[in-house]
C-alpha cells in the first residue's frame, strides 16, 4: 500500500501538473493538509481534473441547496455506501458548515432515525432512495421531495451529488483510501 493511503500509487502536491498543484494548493492552504483523495487521484491527472470540475460545479453553487445541505447529501450517500473515507472527510465539512458536532455521525450511521426538519428529511430521504436502490427510484420519491418544498433544481442537485459521490465512494473502495487523520477532529 502506498504510504498506507491507497492500494494504488499516490502523488504529492509538488508532483502534480501546475494547474492541479495550484488548485489543490488552495484547498491545502485552507485546511492545512492535502486530502488523500487528491493524492490518490493525482496519479491520473485528467481524471482528477474531471472529478474536481464536476465536484465544484455541484458543490460550489451559490443558489439552491445550502453548502451544509450539499454536505448532508454527501454524508447520507456515503454512509449508505459504507464509504469510510467520504463519511470521515465530508462529515468533517458537514460539522463545520452545519455548526453541529453530532449531525454527520448520526446521519452516516442511522439516517432514518436522525431528527431533521422537513426539508432536511426530504433531502436525506431523496439521496438514500437514489443511493440504495436507484433502479426503483421514481415519481414517489420525487413527489415527496416536492411536497417538502424542494425545487426542481434542488432535486436535481440532490440526485447529481448522490450520483457523483456514489462514484467517489466506489473509487475510495477500489483504492482502499484512508482518511487523513486531521479530518477526524475537525468541527468537533
Amino acid at each position: 500500500m502506498s504510504d498506507d493511503v491507497s492500494r494504488f500509487p499516490v502523488v504529492e502536491l509538488d508532483e502534480l501538473p501546475e494547474d492541479l498543484r495550484e488548485r489543490i494548493g488552495v484547498i491545502a492552504g485552507k485546511s492545512g493538509f492535502v486530502p488523500n483523495i487528491f493524492r490518490a487521484l493525482g496519479h491520473r491527472p485528467a481524471e482528477l481534473r474531471a472529478f474536481l470540475d464536476y465536484h465544484d460545479a455541484l458543490m460550489d453553487r451559490s443558489d439552491g441547496l445550502s453548502k451544509a445541505e450539499r454536505e448532508l447529501v454527501v454524508v447520507a450517500t456515503s454512509g449508505a455506501n459504507h464509504c469510510t473515507y467520504c463519511v470521515v472527510a465530508h462529515g468533517a465539512i458537514l460539522r463545520i458548515r452545519a455548526k453541529d458536532p453530532e449531525l454527520a455521525d448520526r446521519v452516516s450511521s442511522n439516517p432514518w432515525q436522525v431528527e431533521l426538519d422537513e426539508r432536511g428529511r426530504a433531502i436525506v430521504d431523496l439521496a438514500l432512495a437514489l443511493a440504495r436502490d436507484s433502479a426503483r427510484f421514481g415519481e414517489t420519491e420525487l413527489a415527496a421531495a416536492r411536497a417538502a418544498g424542494l425545487t426542481e433544481d434542488e432535486i436535481w442537485d440532490v440526485g447529481a451529488i448522490t450520483a457523483l459521490f456514489a462514484m467517489s465512494n466506489r473509487l475510495a473502495h477500489l483504492t482502499a483510501l484512508r482518511p487523513n487523520a486531521e479530518f477526524f477532529t475537525m468541527g468537533r
